[in-house]
């Protein structure tokens, strides 16, 4: 049978391991052991399972091979017969969504496969087991998506609540190292001397546009911006030593 294989992983790093490299190896195993032939592989790298297909460019893709295109009131076969993915949490992990492609397709007259369990039978009056089981397995997936993000949501509340920085960018002089939970900000050897540097010139009662300015004719360089502005070099100046910094009289 010709098949359509779709890929999808949520965020870029794909937290579970179950990388697009690592589907596709899935899918090809079993097509090859069944007798079917993949003749086209759409993906959404990146992209959240709860999303519909519509918000999904990968999904809307694969779904399209399935139909029936008209030409001159004819109707001729379409790409590919069915659709097969690695597991059914790759085609969706909310259960409304899974529901929905899965009927999108078989309305178009396609079968739908994964390469751990086999094909994904369709609806049948005699036998609602066979619904309640699927739609069961879906609800699980979402279960599991959902307390995943839960627990990435408390990892960083409690990284705020420790005093490490959370989320976002970092202060100049400090900059992100390692990953996930065990990520911190570490200092920057360059950007802590402009620091100390900014320290003894207010020290000294100098102003912030006399700061800035001079740091600009020693050749010190803010991060991002063409040049130091007084305000930057208060916010520095008053995070790196504190309130008092701003009542320093100039």
């Amino acid at each position: 049978m010709k098949l359509v294989a779709y890929l999808r992983v949520s965020t870029a790093k794909q937290l579970d391991g179950f990388g697009l490299d690592v589907q596709r190896k899935a899918i090809q195993e079993w097509c090859a052991a069944n007798g079917h032939k993949v003749v086209a592989w759409c993906e959404d790298p990146a992209v959240s399972g709860a999303k519909d297909a519509v918000d999904r460019p990968g999904l809307t893709e694969a779904l399209q091979k399935l139909r029936h295109p008209g030409l001159s009131g004819a109707r001729r076969a379409p790409e590919a017969e069915g659709l097969v993915v690695a597991r059914l949490d790759r085609l969706a992990r909310a259960l409304t969504v899974q529901e929905a492609i899965l009927g999108l397709a078989w309305q178009h007259g396609a079968h739908v496969f994964t390469a751990d369990t086999g094909e994904v039978l369709r609806d049948d009056p005699d036998d609602p087991m066979r619904t309640a089981m699927r739609q069961m397995a879906g609800v699980f997936a979402e279960l599991d998506r959902r307390t995943t993000v839960k627990r990435l949501r408390d990892g960083i509340k409690a990284k705020a609540a420790s005093g490490r920085k959370a989320t976002g960018s970092y202060a100049y002089g400090y900059r992100g190292e390692g990953t996930g939970k065990n990520r911190d900000a570490v200092r920057v050897p360059q950007e802590q001397r402009v620091i100390r540097r900014m320290v003894e010139m207010r020290q000294a009662r100098m102003s912030y546009p006399e700061i800035a300015a001079r740091l600009q004719e020693e050749g010190f360089r803010p991060r991002k911006a063409a040049q130091w502005s007084a305000m930057t070099v208060r916010n520095i100046l008053v995070r790196e030593m504190g309130p008092e910094a701003a009542a320093l009289s100039a």
